[in-house]
């Protein structure tokens, strides 16, 4: 018997891994377990990324419990919640007490894969991909940002990112139908349904996460962060100056909720929930939240991509990634493990109870991206339209510095609510960057 750990789902018996299986319409997940060339043994330990979604931790659970026990390899699995992932991986490579196989998103397998932390997993990438009809372009572009720089050390299984959610039932009643196209057909809807207590825009300008997503829509008015090389900051420019003044005409007529300059990062959520706001860019949890919160809310909300601008579509996504430590006791069996979590049937189910993008072309007739549930329709657009981190910029540590920094948020500050005409937004917004870029 596998010794089989999570931190949610604690020890599954066999008779339980049967009514799962059962109740989520798969097969006994012992039966889906594809047997290797060779043979496998010994064991292998996987830290799995805890999610919103208690049955898909499950389902990953079990899955990788019945793999093990028809390829006669003990498994331990340990759930890790994701907002702890760096922590915990940090204190593993430290203590050389890495797992066989891990769940990690991109930022940190970029980091880590410079520093000779992962095994090459191209052979797993490559067979992956064969068998399922290629990767989404998206998915492709954004896992060679890795592959060009330091290798093939992770193996892609979900697209995450922002998306639009907006009042369906309030933009309905003003005419419009379809998502915005465009930035500033956003605005204009946005500012057509603001009325108290609703406003229309509620997008974060606030120095948390959420309030990055104004890098998204400087580059789509034709700003940048650097230059093509990615070694000397461009903030300053006439896409920039454009970017500014769509965000202060809206900001002018009133578009924006009072406080979204230091709103936390619940700051748009908690504005949506209480219905205090018509448009939000969200990962999509504000939608699971309201499907249980308040019904008719998750009903009257509909979800599509960034909107493009007037130079740019941009629409950026993050990735969660499998990858194999260079420790490993056990790395033939750990890539064994990593291609059969790309069966169908199970990645089917998980997709339908995860909030993740698909991956791989073959997803997109899944029945989780039929177009029944809005949320998952909206990833699925989100992988086809979305694009690499950081583009049209370079991926690099210097762009990631200024987003954990907080430049262009700061700079949208400096125009709402300080006043300072755009120039000398962009000249301090400039002089910011160059001094991060100066470090590398």
């Amino acid at each position: 018997m596998n010794d089989t750990q999570s931190t949610l789902a604690g020890r599954w018996s066999r008779r339980a891994l049967v009514r799962f299986a059962g109740a989520s319409g798969l097969a006994l997940a012992v039966a889906m377990a594809a047997l290797p060339a060779h043979a496998l043994e010994g064991k292998v330990t996987y830290w799995g990324g805890l999610i919103f979604s208690e049955a898909a931790n499950k389902l990953l659970v079990d899955t990788i419990t019945a793999w093990g026990q028809a390829n006669g390899v003990e498994t331990e699995v340990v759930m890790i919640n994701q907002n702890e992932t760096v922590q915990k991986v940090s204190a593993a490579v430290a203590s050389n007490t890495m797992p066989d196989a891990l769940d990690l998103n991109l930022d940190l397998l970029l980091l880590l894969s410079r520093q000779g932390v992962f095994t090459e997993v191209s052979d797993v990438y490559d067979a992956v991909g064969a068998a399922n009809g290629g990767w989404f372009p998206s998915v492709a572009a954004t896992s060679d940002l890795i592959s060009a720089e330091s290798g093939r050390y992770g193996v892609p299984f979900g697209v995450t990112g922002n998306l639009i959610l907006r009042r369906n039932d309030l933009l309905s009643e003003k005419g419009f139908a379809e998502a915005p196209a465009t930035w500033q057909e956003l605005a204009d809807q946005a500012v057509a349904v603001t009325a108290s207590p609703v406003f229309g825009l509620g997008l974060a300008l606030s120095n948390v996460g959420d309030g990055n997503v104004q890098i998204a829509v400087m580059q789509s008015f034709g700003g940048r962060v650097a230059d093509d090389a990615g070694e000397n900051a461009a903030i300053k420019s006439e896409g920039t100056r454009a970017y500014l003044q769509w965000l202060k005409d809206a900001w002018d007529k009133g578009a924006f909720p009072p406080g979204v300059a230091t709103w936390d990062g619940a700051g748009d959520n908690q504005a949506y929930l209480s219905g205090q706001a018509a448009f939000i860019a969200n990962t999509g949890s504000v939608g699971i939240a309201a499907k249980t919160q308040d019904p008719e809310l998750y009903d009257a909300t509909l979800y599509s991509p960034l909107p493009r601008g007037p130079v740019e579509n941009v629409n950026p996504i993050n990735m969660q990634f499998r990858a194999i430590p260079a420790t490993s006791q056990n790395p033939e069996a750990a890539k064994a493990l990593i291609e059969h979590l790309y069966n169908p049937e199970f990645l089917n189910a998980y997709y339908q109870a995860a909030i993740y993008g698909p991956v791989l072309n073959a997803n997109k007739d899944f029945a989780a991206f039929d177009g029944s549930d809005p949320i998952k329709s909206g990833l699925l657009g989100l992988t086809e339209n979305g694009t690499a981190p950081a583009w049209p910029d370079v991926y690099n540590a210097a762009y990631a510095d200024i987003y954990t920094n907080y430049v262009i948020p700061k700079m949208a500050q400096r125009v709402v609510i300080d006043g300072w005409d755009f120039d000398r937004a962009m000249d301090e917004a400039q002089a910011s960057a160059q001094a991060i870029y100066d470090k590398y």
